[in-house]
Order: structure tokens, then sequence, then C-alpha cells
């Protein structure tokens, strides 16, 4: 291997490991054999084969064991990551957890994932119950987790696999990926990020990461396990990484590609992760901040100004009430499928300004958890330049204010703050 200063050596573990655990208060009624046969068709076929051939090898294991023998599975950070107060319910009345486990070396597919996740969601559907997903400390829906798979071509929606958490430090918002270690790749980082670039920048490490995850797993083809691989210094994302990293392969992009630095973060402290940061190219002036906010403008553009409210009088104060009470019910129906065909459910949520919160509109492609909505915007907004038409938007459950079903010829149910606004109680356009 060739060191120069164009690439950085980035290291490969040998084998790679996913937990999975569902939680139950009894011995299953079925093997976990049974359990993914009665998948059917609802996985794709090298899906259903490779979690198989899994079961039947010993790269697969599948153990039920008292639940006084695992460490305790912190409330809050499963909170944090979207448990609901169900499956925490749920999880303290488990009195045993199956233990799916697969390993497998890295490169592409990841089999020990795809099969470990199937497994383990076939028998949390048999038990109807919910599985755990070690790696991301996330629950999953049955439902959900199977629909995370790869269809019959072999493609994922990266969001379901990677998820991009950050927090506040001194210089602004730090951003890291947690999933990437999945596929055995170090996680990214970026730090002194604008708050007011939440949405935008999110959408930025995503696609960065579907860029990065691609060139990693490409190194990964030959039969033995290299012990480093090189991946460029300077690398770039594109509004298409952004839309296949969100399931959206199809979107026409016309954006140039914006251009991040990679440097190795490795960590001091052997218990801590190491990170791939995310800067300006070199000889960039100014702080990364800025340039952070250049990049979002190069692939997100410009927008337009939508709709804004300062404050709900009485009857958009009972419509939103009203909207919010259905949230629930409407996403069991959305996740059961049992909505009419030929509609669209759209859900209208609030974006934080200086003048009081920009209500926009998304379309739902995903809602896994009941605290995240994972959509394709469906209006411009002026507050934030991630969220233009088409693109795709992460909504929180608690800034969503009405929801809407949308068939040809317009809302066929839902949508009570645009009939307030209809009715002329209050616009402000």
């Amino acid at each position: 291997m060739i060191i120069t200063d164009d690439f950085l050596p980035v290291p490969v573990p040998e084998s790679l490991t996913a937990t999975y655990l569902v939680p139950t208060t009894g011995e299953l009624e079925t093997s976990p054999a049974r359990a993914v046969a009665a998948l059917g068709g609802r996985v794709s076929g090298p899906v259903h084969d490779l979690a198989r051939q899994m079961l039947d090898s010993p790269l697969m294991s599948v153990d039920t064991r008292p639940i006084s023998e695992f460490p305790h599975l912190p409330p809050d950070l499963l909170t944090a990551f979207g448990a609901s107060e169900a499956q925490l319910a749920r999880l303290a009345a488990a009195t045993e957890l199956v233990v799916v486990q697969a390993s497998y070396r890295p490169g592409w597919p990841p089999a020990h994932e795809w099969a470990a996740r199937t497994v383990a969601s076939a028998l949390a559907e048999a038990a109807g119950t919910d599985l755990v997903d070690v790696f991301a400390l996330q629950f999953l829906d049955p439902a959900a987790a199977l629909r995370s798979l790869p269809d019959a071509e072999g493609r994922v929606r990266l969001i379901d696999w990677v998820l991009v958490p950050y927090s506040s430090d001194d210089g602004g918002l730090w951003f890291t990926t947690k999933g990437l270690r999945r596929f055995g790749l170090l996680e990214l980082q970026a730090q002194g990020v604008p708050a007011h670039l939440t949405r935008a920048w999110g959408a930025v490490m995503t696609g960065v990461a579907r860029r990065l995850l691609r060139a990693w797993t490409d190194e990964l083809t030959d039969s033995e396990v290299p012990a480093f691989v090189q991946l460029p210094v300077l690398t770039s994302v594109t509004g298409h990484d952004i839309a296949v990293a969100y399931g959206n392969p199809q979107q026409h992009d016309t954006t140039k590609p914006a251009a991040l630095r990679l440097e190795l973060d490795p960590a001091t402290d052997p218990d801590a992760d190491s990170f791939l940061t995310l800067l300006p190219p070199a000889g960039h002036p100014g702080p990364a901040g800025r340039y952070f906010a250049a990049v979002c403008a190069a692939l997100f553009g410009a927008t337009q100004s939508d709709v804004r409210y300062a404050r709900p009088d009485d009857a958009m104060a009972t419509a939103i009430t009203t909207a919010r009470d259905g949230l629930p019910g409407i996403r069991e129906r959305f996740l059961a499928g049992t909505l009419p065909g030929g509609v669209q459910l759209l859900v209208k949520y609030g974006l934080p300004t200086d003048e009081g919160p920009e209500f926009v509109w998304a379309g739902v492609t995903s809602w896994a958890t009941p605290e995240r909505i994972v959509g394709a915007s469906a209006s411009d907004a002026a507050a934030d330049p991630a969220v233009r038409i088409g693109q795709p938007v992460v909504v929180d459950v608690v800034d969503v204010v009405d929801w809407a079903l949308l068939d040809g010829g317009g809302v066929i149910e839902g949508g009570w703050t645009q009939a307030v606004l209809d009715a002329g109680d209050r616009s402000q356009r």
C-alpha cells in the first residue's frame, strides 16, 4: 500500500457482528426457521435465502436467556433514539431476551446485518413484540424493520441504518453518524455547525456517508480482507448522494458537487470511538461553519417564503389539537397499509424563525418510530435551506400541527388547520 497525502489509510476490522434482542415474557411458540419461512414474500428472495443460510451455519446464533443475565438497557438512551412508552413498558415486563447474533467479514453485502435483522424481525412479529438493535440502541417495529431490508435489487435506504445525532458545543453543533461501523467504516463527525443548519447539515452528513460507504465497500471485494483501505482525503457530496441515501434515487439533481476534506481523528481512550472528521478544503479562509453554510446553500439552493403563523387563535389551536390527537391513529393505519388506495399522507410541521414558526408540508415516506417521520418536502421554506420541494426531510412529531390524506381531487381526510385558513379565521401569506 502506497501512502500519499491524497489518501487516508483507514483500518479494516477482521470481522463484524450484528446483535438484535427480542424481549419476551415466555418461551417462543415458533422456531427461528419457521418464523423466517412465515415472512413469505414480505422480504426479497435474496434476503430470505441469506437468512435461511446463515441460520443453518455457525455464523449465526439464536439463544433465549433470562433478562437478568443482561446489563440494564438504559431507558433514557432508548428514549433519545425514539423509544415509545409502550415499548419501554414491554421491555420492563419482559422476563427473557431472544438474542440474535450474526458475524461476517467486512464488505458488501453486509450479510451479518441483513440476516440478523431478518431473523429478529420475524421472531418479534411472531411474538407480538419489538426488537432492539443493540448497535444503535434503538427499538424497531418489526414491520418497519422488514421494510428497511434490501429489495430484490439489493437497494436500501441508508437512513434506515445510519443515524445522524447532534449536540451543542461551544462553537456550534457537533454532528456524528451512528451506523457506519456496522459496515466496518469509522463514523463521521463535524464540529462548529451553525445551529440554523440542523436539518440541512444532517442531510449533508447522510449524503457523505453514502458516498464514503460506497468507496469503502468497493475496496473490499477481494477474498482477502485488507488491513487498510485508502479513502480520498478530499471527498465530495451531491444532491444525488443525499437523495439515494433517503431512498429517492429517481430524484433529478442539477447541483454541483460540494467538496469536503477528511481528517482521521484517532481516539486516545481505547474504549472511545475514532472518527473521520469533515472539514473545509485546505486553505479555506474563515471558520468551518461558514463553509458548511456555503455547502448547504450550494446543495439546496435558494428558498421561497411560505405561510407563517405568529400565534394560533382559538380556532387554530382547536384545529391543531384535533390533528395531533389523531396522529397515533393515522400512523397505525399508515404502517398497516390500510389507507385508501391512491392517497398520500402529508404532515404539516413548524420550523423555528425569529418571527415565529414557519409551517410547511411534507409527504410521509417512513414512520418507523412514533417520534420521527421521514418524508419529502412538499413546499419550500425560507427558514431552512434544506427544505425545498422534493428534498428529503426528517420531522420531529412534536413539531407536527396537522396531517392530511390527499388524492387526485384534494384533501379527503384531515387538514384541519387548512380548513381554518380557508374559512378566513386566520390567514397570513
